[in-house]
C-alpha cells in the first residue's frame, strides 16, 4: 500500500559524501526497481549540486535491472556549470556495477519566444476509473502495489475480454496521489516517476499481447524528458502517448504531458524492449 508521504520519502536521498547519496526501495515485493523510481532519484540526486536553475532535459539509459533488496548509490558529476546552463552526470550503483545512468541539463528560467501543440479532448479524469478500480472490475483484487502516482486510463479495454489489436495511440491522466509541495524540483521528479509507468505499453498495442500469460518480456532501454514549464504534479496531467514504430524486439514511443488547464508542460521519448516468445506444444518457450 502506498502511504502519504511514499513519493516524497523514495526522492529523500541520504548524503553520504560529496556528490554522493543513497536511496532506498520501497519493499512491495517486487523483483526489481521500478524504472521511473530510478529516473526520479537519479534528478533528485542531480538537483542537490544545482541552485537557482531548473532541469529542461534529462536522457538515461538503463543498463541492468536494479535490485529492490539493496539501497541504490548515486554519483554526481559536475560537468559544467556556465552563464545560463549547467550539466550534470549521475550514475546509478549496486553491487559494484552500473544499473544506470543520466545526463541532465539545468538552466537559469528566462522568458522567451511561446508556442505550444493544443491539448486533445479527453475524457475529464473525474469520470474516469483509475487502474486499480478497473484491476477489481476485472476480478483481480489484491497482491499488486497502489503506486504513488494515480493512472486513470482514458479508454480501457472492457473487462474480462481478450487483448485485442489497437492503434498505437493511448490517453491516461495521472497524478502524485499525494501532494508534492511548490517545489520544482520535486514536481520534475514526480513526473518523471509516472513518465515510466505507461509509455511501454503503447508499443504493444497493435500486437494485441496478453501482460499475464508469462510469455511476455518487456524493459525501458532508454528514457528522455523535456521540461517546457514549471508544473503542479498534484493536479491532474494528461499523458498523449503513441508508438510510431516497433521493430528489432524494441518499440519506441512518445508522448506529451498536459496539465489539466491545457498547457503543455513536458515531452518524452523511450525505447523499449518488447519480445514475445510463444509456447511450444510442450510447454518451453521457443
Amino acid at each position: 500500500m502506498t502511504t502519504p508521504n511514499e513519493l516524497i520519502g523514495i526522492l529523500d536521498l541520504e548524503p553520504l559524501d560529496l556528490d554522493m547519496f543513497r536511496g532506498q526501495t520501497p519493499d512491495d515485493g517486487g523483483r526489481r526497481i521500478y524504472g521511473g523510481q530510478v529516473i526520479a532519484q537519479s534528478l533528485a540526486a542531480a538537483y542537490r549540486t544545482i541552485e537557482g536553475r531548473h532541469c529542461h532535459s534529462l536522457h538515461c539509459y538503463f543498463i541492468r535491472p536494479g535490485d529492490p533488496r539493496v539501497p541504490i548509490l548515486f554519483k554526481v558529476e559536475r560537468v559544467r556549470d556556465g552563464g545560463s546552463f549547467a550539466v550534470r552526470r549521475v550514475v546509478a550503483i549496486q553491487h559494484g556495477a552500473q544499473i544506470f545512468n543520466l545526463a541532465a541539463s539545468f538552466q537559469t528560467p528566462e522568458t522567451g519566444f511561446e508556442h505550444q501543440a493544443q491539448m486533445p479532448d479527453a475524457p475529464d479524469p473525474e469520470t474516469l476509473l483509475n487502474e486499480e478500480q478497473l484491476r477489481e472490475l476485472a476480478g483481480h483484487t489484491g497482491g499488486r502495489r497502489i503506486w504513488p502516482v494515480e493512472v486513470r486510463p482514458c479508454n480501457p479495454p472492457p473487462a474480462g475480454q481478450k487483448p485485442q489489436a489497437l492503434p498505437p495511440q493511448d490517453m491516461i491522466w495521472f497524478r502524485a496521489r499525494s501532494p508534492v509541495g511548490e517545489a520544482v524540483h520535486l514536481n520534475q521528479c514526480a513526473l518523471a516517476y509516472g513518465s515510466d509507468m505507461t509509455l511501454l505499453d503503447t508499443s504493444l498495442r497493435p500486437h494485441a499481447v496478453d501482460w499475464d500469460d508469462g510469455q511476455l518480456q518487456v524493459a525501458s532501454l532508454d528514457h528522455a524528458l523535456w521540461f517546457h514549464t514549471p508544473s503542479d504534479f498534484s493536479d491532474w496531467h494528461l499523458y498523449v502517448q503513441d508508438s510510431p514504430s516497433a521493430s528489432g524486439g524494441r518499440g519506441f514511443n512518445r508522448a506529451m504531458v498536459f496539465h489539466h488547464s491545457g498547457k503543455l508542460v513536458a515531452s518524452a521519448a523511450q525505447e523499449a524492449l518488447i519480445r514475445y516468445r510463444p509456447k511450444t506444444p510442450t510447454g518451453a518457450t521457443s
